[in-house]
């Protein structure tokens, strides 16, 4: 594996000294899945479990605290309030406890036994929702909450709040071109709050026009793709720009399962489903390319995914 990273100048950290950097996170490239590929192809993968966390959430978890805290809107006990489906939760929680500053989740009941442990072991409060209604289902719980206690519940609100997308504008974008030192052609990322494909499309519409924006979803409302939303179906995020998208991949739930096995057992990167689903876009992508540099984000590991069946098959 190849990996490059960044100069510390284009991350970003908490005010607390205890809490390691956010962001900067590194490239590896991929060699094996990509041997079918013309020799002026090449993959990259951005290995968001790079950040403290583990995940990518950590950007706009980062951003929103810092804001509030910035705003007044956190402080003197008042609790930060949002729904996940673990990753965004376990990102507040780890950046939320050096600042002393309580988490409560909606979370839906049937999320993975890794991911509810973490956050109970990180000290989260949770509120276990209706597994049927999934991640909108406890966005729903979470609104309600928050609109009978508002002094006790700062709601954040990822799917809505402009600094998670305004996050990856700052700071994945940036690392993208620099870490490909201008030679990007091509991002691709999973849509699920659409954070990432909004703040870093928008960056990157500004500073490299000729890059295309390539978005993943599922191929069906029922899915296993934890993380990712299948749109059309879906409750439209309020921070997503359409505009910044040239083209949408659809993945099916097995061919992700597929790809993230792949991904372990020839690449030697153990990550989660929705990286598989990324990953199986951005070949499939990069196989009608003549020439390119494909960057596809990995979200998280797959350590909170150990639990599936999926990997023990051949």
């Amino acid at each position: 594996m190849t990996a490059t990273s960044l100069s510390a100048s284009t991350s970003i950290q908490l005010a607390s000294t205890a809490m390691p950097r956010v962001g900067n996170t590194p490239l590896v490239r991929l060699q094996r899945i990509t041997t079918g590929l013309v020799d002026a192809v090449e993959i990259w993968a951005k290995a968001e479990w790079a950040n403290p966390s583990g995940s990518v959430k950590d950007r706009p978890a980062y951003a929103i605290l810092r804001q509030a805290l910035d705003r007044g809107d956190l402080g003197g006990g008042r609790i930060l309030l949002d729904s996940t489906s673990g990753n965004m939760g376990i990102a507040y929680a780890a950046l939320a406890a050096p600042l002393g500053v309580p988490v409560h989740l909606a979370i839906p009941a049937n999320a993975s036994a890794e991911r509810l442990a973490m956050l109970r072991a990180l000290g989260a409060q949770l509120t276990l929702t209706d597994p049927t209604e999934g991640s909108d289902g406890a966005r729903e719980v979470a609104a309600s909450m928050a609109a009978e206690q508002p002094d006790l519940f700062y709601y954040a609100d990822q799917y809505s709040h402009p600094a998670n997308w305004e996050s990856h504008f700052h700071t994945t974008g940036p690392e993208l071109l620099s870490q490909t030192n201008g030679r990007l052609t091509h991002f691709v990322a999973g849509l699920g709050t659409t954070g990432t494909v909004t703040g870093a499309g928008r960056f990157l519409r500004r500073h490299a026009h000729e890059v295309r924006i390539v978005g993943v979803q599922p191929a069906t409302p029922l899915h296993g793709l934890e993380g990712l939303k299948h749109l059309a179906t879906s409750p439209i995020p309020g921070i997503y720009d359409p505009t910044v998208v040239d083209e949408m991949i659809e993945v099916e739930t097995e061919e992700a399962y597929a790809m993230a096995r792949r991904l372990a057992r020839e690449e030697g990167l153990l990550v989660g489903v929705s990286a598989g689903a990324a990953a199986a876009a951005a070949l499939r992508l990069a196989a009608g390319l003549e020439h390119g540099v494909v960057v596809v984000l990995f979200p998280d590991s797959g350590l909170k995914y150990l639990g599936h069946d999926f990997w023990s098959q051949p």
